[in-house]
């Protein structure tokens, strides 16, 4: 049995994304994620990778693009004012059709905000983060020992779809030690025909790019990415349950504020409240499907956050606006505690 770990999240991130073979990591220090690039720096030069500090959020996405274009497995991380710069990078990646991981850390904002945890970068990560029609496959731990899983899957996906991922988080993922096996074992690699790895005369030239000024050429272009989308929608979309078996009222929440509601929970089925939770894995694709299928039995939804309602939207738009959904947070880098999501619960059942 693989020996467990005390590992801070941020380095989990780091560690399982040597495992997973990455090699080049391109970024730039931002708290409270500025433990994953300090990782990189001290691991990557010692087993033949590169870590390399660009001068600015902006070049360091672009690293990632030229190295992704290479064909090899390539990350940046940062933080939400970051992630902001890097997103016209992010759009590039989609139209070029790279896979990359890419680390949000999330804190507080708009703006510089605080340094304290968020999730108010929630329509910022599903709705694509840049121009355009495209999406990032979004993968939301609660957990060190996700943060770690999560980043070899973010990597395994990437290649699989060809499209960028995210690793949402939030500072508090970011900060907090736990104990976490990290697994080397059966990691998925995808081939790259399509890399820019030179032709050594045997193949045609491969080209990489997202620019066309031919209108019917790009609509194909648009139509064949979202077929490949509506494919992840249908195969990866991962979610957990929990007590939802006969629950009358549903909890959404993911992150921390899923760990939070957990507890909250089963605090209310000690009183003979009859809820579940339902917390997303993937904030894109949503687990659509499941919200609709708790529509069936729930009467009331609760969508627990760290921002002022922003995932709230994709819990009304699953359920079709059949049941009233209720909003239970926190702002400014606060934390809902389990008594107020408790508190919540007993409204609902009012």
């Amino acid at each position: 049995m693989a020996e467990k770990i005390l590992m801070k999240g941020n380095e989990a991130i780091a560690e399982a994304a040597i495992m997973a073979g990455c090699r080049h990591y391109f970024g730039y220090p931002i708290t409270p994620q500025t433990e994953v690039a300090a990782y990189m720096s001290k691991r990557m030069p010692k087993i033949g990778g590169t870590f390399l500090q660009a001068e600015s959020e902006i070049a360091a996405i672009n690293m990632v693009i030229g190295a992704a274009a290479a064909g090899v497995r390539t990350m940046t991380s940062s933080s939400s004012p970051g992630i902001s710069l890097k997103s016209e990078g992010l759009s590039y990646l989609a139209g070029c059709e790279l896979p990359a991981l890419i680390v949000n850390v999330q804190r507080g904002g708009p703006g510089l905000g605080g340094i304290q945890p968020s999730q108010s970068d929630y329509f910022q990560a599903t709705r694509g983060g840049g121009h355009g029609d495209y999406h990032m496959l979004v993968l939301a731990p609660d957990s060190v020992q996700e943060m770690a899983d999560m980043t070899v899957k973010g990597f395994e996906l990437a290649e699989k779809y060809r499209v960028p991922c995210m690793l949402l988080a939030d500072g508090t993922l970011g900060q907090m030690m736990e104990p976490v096996v990290l697994d080397v074992e059966n990691i998925k690699t995808y081939d790259k025909p399509w890399a820019l790895t030179g032709t050594g005369g045997k193949r045609a030239h491969n080209i990489i790019n997202s620019l066309s000024l031919n209108p019917e050429e790009l609509e194909v272009w648009n139509h064949n990415r979202f077929d490949r989308y509506a494919k992840m929608e249908e195969t990866e979309t991962l979610y957990e349950e929990y007590m939802m078996d006969d629950a009358e009222i549903c909890v959404v929440a993911f992150g921390i504020a899923a760990r939070v509601s957990k507890n909250a929970v089963a605090a209310a089925r000690k009183e003979g409240i009859k809820v579940g939770m339902i917390r997303p894995i993937t904030l894109w694709p949503f687990p659509e499907k499941a919200l609709l299928a708790a529509a069936v039995q729930c009467k009331h939804f609760i969508s627990v956050e760290l921002s002022m309602g922003q995932m709230i939207e994709d819990v009304e738009l699953s359920i079709r606006c059949s049941r009233p959904v209720s909003l239970c947070h926190r702002v400014g880098g606060i934390i809902p505690t389990p008594e107020e999501v408790l508190e919540a619960i007993k409204k609902a059942n009012q």
